[in-house]
């Protein structure tokens, strides 16, 4: 068993078991759920940067990336530091975060916010909504077409964006449909966890136009980014480059910068 294989096993336990404590309906008594949400998707299209950067303790591959910045300042430094959007890692066992973090980060930014997790059940969606998120995160390598197709229209119900994220030519072909806003190329293997550019390039041109080709893991670099666009890439998702910093927001601020002069 690879270790993707292993977090989604333990991700259907952990959703069995908060289903039987939080039901549906409880979730749906969140305020949030009826707070207007902001499209991540268009922000990219009007960018000249494109970052998402990312709010993450640690990851199976590196165990410790930082586990002491408090995630509204790391989410207020990088609102101020003009990215578009931030993503959110929730899961807790493998990564270190929570809904309590997707929650704080609402509390303190007005930007778009991306739930970073293994979505597997609907449940997970509306949780996403009920604890502050615009986008979902949906994963190809372990949903089926008709789990993407499901889980999508669900997101697209309650006024989510969806991030559809692939790591080749097979996952991106069985992934394309409508309910979709951007695709992501994931450069990891998330088997190996090896990381190469070439990923994205690759696969720039199987993307169709009308989706937003975002570009995730591995970018540390202007020249990275800057190569990526010649692709027709637009979202560019940035995690321990920021995070494994004392001030993410400052050095997203400086990157930022120097990426639009």
């Amino acid at each position: 068993m690879n270790i993707l294989d292993k977090i989604i096993a333990d991700k259907r336990k952990e959703v069995d078991l908060k289903k039987s404590l939080i039901p549906v309906s409880q979730l749906e008594k969140s305020v949030l759920v009826e707070q207007k949400t902001i499209a991540l998707a268009s922000k990219l299209r009007n960018s000249n940067s494109g970052i998402i950067a990312e709010h993450k303790r640690r990851s199976p591959s590196k165990l410790v990336i930082n586990q002491n910045l408090n995630v509204q300042d790391v989410a207020t430094g990088y609102e101020n530091g003009g990215v578009c959007g931030m993503s959110v890692l929730t899961d807790g066992k493998y990564f270190g975060g929570s809904l309590d973090d997707l929650v704080l980060a609402r509390a303190a930014v007005t930007m778009p916010l991306l739930r970073k997790e293994f979505i597997i059940d609907e449940y997970q969606i509306l949780e996403a909504k009920a604890y502050g998120a615009d986008v979902i995160l949906l994963i190809a390598a372990v949903l089926s077409r008709a789990e993407i197709k499901s889980l999508s229209e669900a997101a697209k119900k309650l006024d989510l964006d969806v991030l559809l994220e692939v790591h080749n030519e097979e996952e991106l072909h069985k992934s394309i449909m409508p309910s979709l806003d951007m695709l992501g190329v994931n450069n990891r293997n998330l088997k190996t966890f090896e990381v190469s550019l070439e990923t994205s390039k690759n696969l720039s041109k199987l993307i169709p136009d009308e989706f937003v080709k975002v570009s995730e893991s591995g970018i540390s670099s202007i020249e990275s980014i800057q190569e990526l666009k010649q692709y027709g890439y637009q979202g560019f998702l940035i995690g321990e480059n920021f995070m494994k910093t004392d001030n993410p927001g400052q050095h997203a601020t400086e990157f930022i910068k120097i990426l639009e002069s």
